[in-house]
């Protein structure tokens, strides 16, 4: 699943692909906003981590959990 995140003052955004599953990326988000946490941690298929700061989260884009199709369609 691709995850766009846009950060406030930023004119690029950070996007990248994991294998969490949209629920589980909704629910840490969900979960460091409420609690007043000062940033939230994603992991990408690479292994890659990423640090974002919850004060700067201007927006989460969640995109599709289907896989892409490779090859022809007849």
């Amino acid at each position: 699943m691709e995850i766009r995140i846009g950060i406030t003052n930023t004119g690029r955004e950070l996007s990248f692909e994991t294998s969490e599953s949209s629920d589980a990326v909704k629910k840490s988000v969900a979960s460091a906003l409420d609690s007043g946490a000062t940033h939230v941690t994603f992991t990408d298929t690479k292994g890659n981590s990423y640090i974002v700061p919850t004060a700067g989260l201007a927006y989460v884009e969640l995109g599709t959990e289907e896989s892409r199709r490779v090859g022809f369609v007849a």
